[in-house]
Parts: structure tokens; C-alpha cells; sequence
């Protein structure tokens, strides 16, 4: 039963302040010397609940419950004011720091979740523009460069990066001779005929991709992939991947646009000497003089 309360009077903190009796509206169903708690206060704080809290306090008795854990919070709350504790330097830090948090938040749902709305229509769009991305590969021929060392990869990570062909880079540093000769060519694959750490590389590259360096106990592989087969992911599969997708992008196309627009109208200036100061090391304090060794 305490555990119960501890968790209720957790729950219902979340809520706002009672009215005082002035500005009190509504027939209240508790008071707390001048401070009234009324059934519209009741109705509002237990809308605020999250649904599994809010079973809870079903019914009448649960009710009566939710009430005396608002008393239990009221009181509380009034016996902190009068103790000087809303005074204390801290709580008003902390104060500012929670309604600058709350003004933002509001900003940014106002100007940018809102914004970012779409409609089913712009994800099937996108899916339709982006078909090549939800094919699921079952079979991808590949061509490979393989080196001994992390220099030779690097060396030939950047010649084909630089847009060197694939092929002459294989026949020049591969280390493989049989898929050298051929431009590294290794033939078609399906899954399972891979090692794993291979066929993690590969399979989630798409025809034309060229892999990261993978290290092997052969040596080091570059994977290109040439060619794949298999099946397109249907559209209502992955419309809730792309709706996620979508929306992270259209929130930050906003923000970003919404913070460009605040820099014209704010004087931001960076003291970059006293920024300095704070980045730099502490100096080190004189060194501490050596113990004398003992003699043995």
C-alpha cells in the first residue's frame, strides 16, 4: 500500500497548482486553508495522467484516492512555500530552467512538428520515386579487391573513391590472382553461400555500391556489388519506415530553416577570448617534492 502511494503522489506532481479561493472556479471538491482544489482542477489532472496511471483511479473509491493524493501534493507544496524553499537560489535556477524548457518545446511543436505534417500521398510518392531502395536482395554478383595491410586498402580505397575503375585497381594491387585477372570479378552469390561477416557486408549494398574496407583471415576485401536479384518490399511494409523517415527529414529541413530565420533577428556574439580561458587546460600546480627514499 505505500509503494501505491509513493507512486500515485509521483504521478499526480506532475500535475498543476491548485487555484487559490479567489480565483477559483467551479464547485470544489477539497480545501486546503485559502487553496481549493475543484472538480474542474480534478477533471484537468486526471486528464494529464498517462492511460495505465489513470486506471488507477477508476470508479468512486479511486476517486476519493486521486483527491486525497492532490490534498497530500497541496499540502506539501504549501508547506514547501512556507518554509522559504521557492526562495532558495537553486529551485529558482531550476525554475527557469524548466519553463525555458517548456516555452521551447512549445515553440517547437507550434512551428516545426506542425509544419512537417504530410499525407499518405507524399509517402507513396516517395516510395514510388525510391523503388530501388525496398528491393530485399536474395542474389548479388560481386567483384572484390583483397590486400594484406590497412596501407594497401587505404591506397586502394582512395584510387577508386578518386573514380579510378574497379576493375584496373583489382588487377593492379589484388592479392587474390584468380579474381585479379578478371577485374576481381567474383560471380553471383545467393545468402548462405557467403561467410557471414561477408554477407553482412554485401547484402545490404545496393548494384553499383562500393563496400568500406572488411577484414577477413585472408586479408583485407574492398566489395563492389555489379548486379543483384530479388523482391521489392510491398508498399505497406515499409510505409511506416518511410513515415518516420520523412518525418525526421521534414522536421529538420524546418528547423533548420526556422533557425536561419531567428539569426536575423537576434545579435548572437561569441567572446571568444573568455572561451579560450574555459578550453584551455587548468595549469598544472607545482610539483609535489619526492618522498626520500628509505634505505634498506
Amino acid at each position: 500500500m505505500k509503494k501505491f502511494l509513493l507512486i500515485a503522489v509521483a504521478l499526480v506532481f506532475v500535475a498543476s497548482c491548485a487555484k487559490k479561493d479567489g480565483g477559483a472556479t467551479g464547485n470544489y471538491v477539497a480545501k486546503i486553508d485559502g487553496t481549493k482544489i475543484t472538480s474542474e482542477d480534478l477533471q484537468t489532472e486526471m486528464k494529464s495522467l498517462p492511460e495505465m496511471a489513470r486506471q488507477f483511479f477508476q470508479g468512486p473509491d479511486g476517486t476519493a484516492k486521486f483527491v486525497d493524493e492532490l490534498v497530500k501534493k497541496e499540502m506539501l507544496y504549501l508547506e514547501a512555500k512556507k518554509r522559504g524553499l521557492d526562495k532558495d537560489k537553486e529551485t529558482q535556477r531550476k525554475f527557469e530552467e524548466f519553463m525555458k524548457i517548456t516555452l521551447i518545446n512549445q515553440l517547437l511543436e507550434k512551428e516545426i512538428e506542425k509544419a512537417a505534417k504530410f499525407s499518405e500521398k507524399d509517402t507513396k510518392d516517395y516510395y514510388d520515386k525510391h523503388t530501388a531502395d525496398f528491393v530485399m536482395n536474395d542474389q548479388v554478383r560481386i567483384s572484390q579487391i583483397v590486400v594484406k595491410d590497412e596501407v594497401n586498402a587505404k591506397k586502394a580505397y582512395e584510387r577508386i573513391k578518386g573514380g579510378e575503375d574497379f576493375a584496373k585497381v583489382a588487377a593492379a594491387m589484388s592479392t587474390e590472382a584468380a579474381s585479379a585477372k578478371s577485374g576481381g570479378d567474383k560471380g553471383a552469390f545467393k545468402k548462405g553461400e557467403m561467410s557471414p561477416d561477408l554477407e553482412a557486408a554485401v547484402f545490404r549494398l545496393k548494384k553499383g555500391d562500393i563496400s568500406d574496407p572488411v577484414t577477413m583471415k585472408d586479408g583485407i576485401h574492398i566489395i563492389k556489388v555489379t548486379d543483384t536479384k530479388g523482391k521489392t518490399v510491398p508498399f505497406e511494409k515499409v510505409k511506416s519506415y518511410i513515415t518516420q523517415r520523412l518525418t525526421a527529414e521534414k522536421q529538420k529541413e524546418t528547423f533548420d530553416k526556422f533557425m536561419e530565420g531567428l539569426k536575423k533577428n537576434y545579435k548572437v556574439e561569441i567572446n571568444k577570448n573568455e572561451l579560450a580561458k574555459i578550453s584551455s587546460p587548468a595549469p598544472a600546480g607545482p610539483a609535489q617534492p619526492k618522498a626520500p627514499e628509505q634505505k634498506k
